[in-house]
């Protein structure tokens, strides 16, 4: 999706973020996420990114404290635009992230807001404002032939014509989205150095995946 707004480099964004905790939930640059905010902090948040530069760090909390009050967190996510909400009616707000770059956690902060905010660093993820950077080197067909097992597996439809016609970031991206995998998996895929080993990391969980389920085992993966 198109946005008004330009992000050439970590010039351009904040160093400090509020933060939306959310496990499974992975958001990639360039990637559109809907989300519906229905608990209050996160209205309050969504409300306040409304009057400001409309962005959301997305991250996702650690398993080993999903239960902890304040669950730990990757020190890893993405921040997004909002580009794209609406009132409920009801006190929810349906929105839309467009994902812009990947980030570090540096420290979180002490905040007055019902939400979490952190200082963060977006220096080390710099290919990430290079739209379709490194898309020659993905090994797309390889890709495409373990989707086509994985979604004949999970009696998935798909939409052929689209993936035939869209850039190999949009699908690699797209992919590791929408894949039903586990909260460690989604985070790997969120960290990998480029996209061919994105692309490359997608294959081998996908396999792992295939290769389980083939065993008779049907744990989700975590």
């Amino acid at each position: 999706m198109p946005m008004n707004a330009v992000y050439r480099g970590p010039g351009d964004l904040p160093d400090t973020l509020p933060l939306f905790p959310l496990p499974g939930a992975l958001l990639l640059p360039r990637g559109q996420m809907p989300l519906n905010i229905f608990e209050k902090r996160y209205v309050q948040m969504i409300d306040d990114a409304l009057k400001g530069q409309r962005l959301i760090g997305m991250v996702q909390p650690e398993p080993e404290s999903s239960r902890s009050a304040v669950p730990g967190l990757y020190k890893v996510g993405c921040v997004g635009r909002i580009t794209q909400f609406a009132e409920s009616g009801d006190g929810r707000y349906l929105i839309s992230l467009t994902g812009i770059a990947r980030y570090r956690i540096l420290e979180e902060l002490p905040a007055l807001t019902p939400y979490r905010q952190a200082r963060v660093s977006f220096s080390e993820f710099m290919p990430d404002f290079a739209p379709r950077a490194g898309e020659e080197a993905v090994d797309r067909a390889g890709v495409i032939a373990v989707l086509r097992d994985f979604v004949a597996m999970n009696r998935i439809d798909v939409d052929w014509d689209g993936i035939d016609q869209a850039p190999n970031e949009a699908l690699i991206n797209a992919l590791a989205m929408m894949a039903p995998f586990g909260v460690r998996e989604k985070q790997a895929l969120l960290e990998a150095a480029d996209l061919k080993t994105r692309a490359d990391t997608l294959i081998a969980i996908a396999q792992i995946e295939m290769a389980r389920r083939d065993d008779g085992g049907d744990v989700p993966l975590q």
